[in-house]
């Protein structure tokens, strides 16, 4: 399962890039329809770019789903461990332990409580106001982000069983540089 490494990062660079192109050309789209260009801005006025707010705002929802998992993955998730880091090692491991298990039960939950809400509105003719599409393509990022994340937490867990190690983000570190120093 190597592609899943860097699940994350895939999914969250190919949306914001996608939702930078989408924006730019609605920006562009928008701005070229102010100047009176025989038959181009005709042609511009007609076409609809109504739908790239909204299509932007649902990429952003699924990359902030996907990037919760990256950071469980990573280790620059939110954690409040001032207590736990004062607790005698055995202790602390049993609690860090604690922590993330009921961070999966809690993510599971939530994914669980997701595809049940998708799969009741995907009965609905619900639709998106301007794309027009089906609302539940859009809720669908509630319970694949809450299940990632809960995996996370599970592999997590299960590494720092095994080697008593948490993931750590080093902000120093750039991938892929130690590759382009020996070059």
């Amino acid at each position: 399962m190597k592609f899943l490494d860097h699940l994350e990062e895939w999914l969250i660079a190919t949306l914001m890039a996608l939702a930078t192109l989408v924006t730019f050309t609605a920006v562009v789209h928008r701005y070229l329809s102010g100047f009176d260009i025989p038959y181009v801005q005709d042609a511009l006025l007609k076409m609809n770019t109504s739908w790239a707010q909204e299509l932007t705002i649902y990429m952003f929802v699924w990359m902030a789903k996907f990037g919760a998992a990256y950071g469980v993955r990573t280790g620059i998730h939110v954690g409040v461990d001032v207590l736990i880091n004062k607790l005698q090692p055995k202790r602390r491991h049993q609690f860090v332990v604690l922590g993330l298990l009921a961070g999966a039960l809690f993510t599971g939950i939530v994914g669980t409580l997701g595809g049940s809400f998708v799969w009741e509105i995907a009965h609905t003719d619900q639709t998106s106001a301007d794309m027009e599409i089906p609302m539940w393509w859009v809720y669908m990022a509630i319970p694949l982000g809450s299940y990632l994340m809960c995996f996370r937490f599970l592999q997590v867990a299960w590494n720092f069983i095994k080697t008593g190690e948490l993931p750590k983000h080093d902000h120093s570190h750039v991938d892929g540089l130690e590759e382009e120093v020996k070059a």
